[in-house]
């Protein structure tokens, strides 16, 4: 029988034990996946509340708090071309579209392995540690003075990600089949800024979090990007050797996030350690909530899982609350699932859906 009263730390554990729980944790932007567009503070109104995001999540009942993000080391390439395009710190060109930006611009299109090392990547040692102490001070805060479970998130890219960005999809993809030299030494490079991330960023934030995110698309609507046996045997290893390198630093629970059909990669994942996947596109192939609970339940946790490609954006509040009920349902039967929609939640969505959702498990 679920337990009641529980607070938000007590709700979360149990939900990773596995263990049954009065109703699911919550999110909403504690991770840079989680987010509601224009933040929070959109939904006060409908609430009856002053613009202010803490009032909102706290009338939501939202469980967990953020802290951190992708970090920028100074003396990088980053810089502002026009009006509508900027160039970030791994020299990838982006191009501002109306709405958001667009990558444009490959630095690393046609290069050679030799080329990599000759490339000017960012230097970690350039991270800014006055930032560092401001993150580090907010977790501590969120840790010690709030009852709210803490997520730290990722403060760099994935390795697949950050290679389909620079060299452009096709042509990585290419690589890993055909040369596949580059894109190890490529990853190897990465994985190398990565680790030193880890020892300036939870080095300091480290003892104050109870989960941490990572990111890396490896999924299609209908399937993985690359097969099972190369990403076992050419990506996941990077994987694996880095989750172990951040428990040097941090109890904190991973998580990772990948969107797509990935039902096929999550073995591996388990095997490199991930505990929590995020974010459950309930509409890509094979990552229906029945299938997944069947398969992995036992073992995983999921994050998500509440579909923003067609129900939020386009369902009725009553609609949106039955289907949120029927995830929690089989997600969270004894345990193991956390809710948030299975992506940011985007401009398109009625804020009544969004209260919806929340409202479904919580009563509210």
């Amino acid at each position: 029988m679920a337990q009641s009263a529980l607070t938000h730390r007590e709700r979360f554990a149990l939900s990773l034990a596995h263990q049954p729980v009065d109703r699911p944790p919550l999110d909403l932007g504690a991770t840079d996946m989680t987010e509601i567009e224009g933040g929070p503070r959109r939904l006060a109104s409908l609430l009856g509340l002053p613009e202010d995001d803490e009032a909102v999540l706290r009338r939501l009942g939202v469980d967990m708090r953020g802290v951190g993000g992708i970090l920028t080391p100074e003396g990088t390439g980053a810089c502002r071309l026009s009006a509508t395009e900027v160039v970030d710190a791994w020299g990838i060109r982006h191009q501002w579209q109306g709405h958001h930006y667009e990558m444009v611009g490959r630095p690393l299109a046609d290069a050679a392995v030799a080329d990599l090392d000759r490339f000017p990547w960012p230097d970690p040692e350039r991270i800014d540690r006055a930032a560092i102490d401001r993150l580090r001070e907010r977790a501590r805060y969120l840790y010690e003075e709030t009852p709210y479970v803490v997520c730290g998130r990722h403060p760099y890219f994935g390795v697949l990600e950050l290679g389909c960005w620079m060299c452009g999809y096709d042509e990585f993809l290419y690589r890993l089949a055909g040369e596949p030299e580059f894109t190890q030494r490529f990853f190897e490079i990465v994985l190398t800024y990565q680790k030193k991330v880890d020892a300036i960023y939870y080095g300091a934030l480290g003892p104050y979090l109870h989960l941490t995110t990572s990111g890396d698309d490896f999924g299609t609507q209908t399937g993985p990007l690359v097969s099972p046996r190369m990403f076992a045997e050419q990506i996941a290893p990077y994987l694996a050797e880095r989750i172990p390198h951040i428990a040097t630093y941090t109890d904190a629970v991973f998580f990772h996030h990948t969107c797509g059909a990935v039902s096929e990669l999550i073995p591996d994942l388990l095997a490199a350690g991930v505990r929590i996947l995020n974010p459950i596109q309930p509409r890509a192939t094979g990552m229906e909530p029945e299938r997944l609970k069947q398969a992995f339940g036992d073992r995983l946790t999921f994050y998500g899982g509440i579909d923003t490609q067609d129900l939020l954006p386009n369902g009725t509040p009553e609609q949106v609350r039955a289907e949120t009920q029927r995830v929690a349902k089989v997600l969270g039967a004894d345990g193991g699932y956390i809710l948030s929609a299975a992506h940011t939640i985007g401009a398109d969505v009625p804020l009544e859906n969004v209260l919806a959702m929340y409202s479904a498990v919580t009563g509210r």
